[in-house]
């Protein structure tokens, strides 16, 4: 499962800002100061690509009520295909469990999440039928200058609204979700603080005094100098721009789902599934992913989406965290935040290359422009301006074998950024 969008982080920004909840069903979690929370994260999909499931644990500090997340490590994570075949998951970095690589899931397969925590505990999910989806026949963007909503940030609304077109099917009643990938051009790769990023592996020389030479192991890293006279003082810190081409992956922070009772076997026309945030004035990519859900799944993402998305207005319900479709097996009562599902995808690249863009977009410094190639975007993530490392005849003296000096940084870490041209780019 490409990490199309990270579900969790909505189920824990839901808990951050729960108040009393309203009476909604699926069932509600009422947050108490001291509440211990397992979160879910999971789809199944019917692609080649990564498929992962990611555990975290919600806690609330007894004193503040403020939660803090951590992931859930040490699982035995498993996936029951058609109540027969079990198909295990391996921890892949803390909280992420993944799949082997050849699995993909298979329309018309039921699929089933359990795991056992590392003190014995055990979860299961609901069976879930993955149901089949139809092709985006059409994908199209439009620049909203009110597009966003939520805002970004609490204030930025600026944005594309895209909009697909496909055919309904007419023998069953489908039920849809939509997530995105944006690929944003990433011109800043690296940021080493009170450190230096060094290509090869640095050797300090002897006898020790801060100074190096450079060895011949890739190295790719930050280091970090001890203090010394001609290093800068306090909490200095230097970003360093990318080697290659490259691309930073960013997902929908939103819910956009649809059910076809008003248009079963019709074409879907001109229906908005996505808000694209107006990051840079350099062009994107959208990797646009229409979800199948079975029912019970589309019951549960409509009242995320709207919980999520609401306006904030003394009408609104207040935001409450939903339980889903996973339970502790001893414990029925204990409170399992998250839903696990198995989605068939359609998927459709769609190029944007705003021009029509009007004002300023997201990555603008209040304080103005510095000139600095891929400064907008910069911002736009980091809430700053880039940092060069000095260039010469200004330059830091690190090395003493004649090291050039800044180096350039590789496209990393790969869940983040990539240097691979996404599908759909224009040559």
């Amino acid at each position: 499962m490409k990490t199309s969008f990270s579900v969790v982080h909505l189920f824990l920004w839901l808990l951050l800002v729960s108040a009393m909840p309203s009476c909604v069903d699926p069932e509600d979690l009422i947050l108490r100061g001291t509440v211990d929370i397992i979160v879910v994260d999971g789809t199944i999909t019917n692609l080649a690509e990564e498929q992962i499931i990611r555990l975290n644990r919600s806690k609330a500090d007894p004193l503040t009520g403020r939660f803090g997340t951590r992931p859930v490590t040490k699982a035995v994570v498993e996936v029951v295909v058609d109540s027969s075949q079990v198909v295990p998951c391996h921890e892949t970095v803390d909280g992420s469990y993944q799949l082997p690589s050849d699995f993909k899931g298979q329309i018309g397969h039921a699929y089933q999440l359990r795991f056992t925590l590392s003190d014995g505990t055990r979860y299961v999910s609901t069976q879930q039928v993955m149901q089949s989806v139809p092709s985006i026949d059409k994908a199209s963007a439009r620049f909203n200058p009110q597009s966003l909503s939520p805002p970004l940030g609490g204030f930025f609304r600026a944005g594309h609204d895209v909009f697909i077109d496909a055919q309904d099917p007419g023998d069953q009643h489908n039920y849809y979700r939509w997530d995105w990938t944006l690929y944003e051009p990433q011109k800043w790769c690296r940021t080493c603080a009170k450190g230096f990023y060094s290509v090869f592996n640095p050797i300090e020389v002897f006898p020790p005094g801060g100074f190096y030479k450079s060895g011949t192991e890739s190295f790719e890293d930050c280091f970090y100098p001890a203090p010394r006279i001609g290093l800068p003082d306090g909490d200095y810190r230097y970003d360093y721009a990318c080697r290659t081409q490259c691309w930073e992956i960013l997902h929908n922070y939103t819910i956009t789902v649809f059910d076809d009772q008003y248009t079963n076997g019709g074409p879907i026309t001109s229906l908005k599934v996505a808000q694209i945030p107006f990051y840079q004035h350099a062009p994107c990519l959208a990797d646009i992913r229409q979800l199948s859900l079975t029912k019970d799944a589309y019951r549960y993402f409509k009242l995320f989406q709207d919980q999520t998305q609401n306006t904030g207005g003394l009408a609104d319900t207040p935001p409450t965290a939903l339980i889903g479709n996973v339970h502790n097996v001893a414990n029925l009562k204990e409170a399992v935040v998250g839903y696990f599902t198995a989605s068939a995808v359609a998927r459709k690249p769609l190029y944007i290359d705003r021009k029509d863009t009007d004002g300023f977009p997201f990555g603008k410094d209040p304080a103005g422009y510095s000139g600095v190639e891929g400064e907008e975007l910069f911002f736009a993530l980091n809430q700053r301006q880039p940092i060069p490392e000095p260039r010469p005849p200004y330059e830091i003296r690190i090395f003493i074998d004649g090291t050039p000096r800044p180096p350039t940084a590789i496209c990393a870490p790969i869940d983040q950024r990539t240097p691979f041209q996404p599908e759909g780019w224009p040559n």
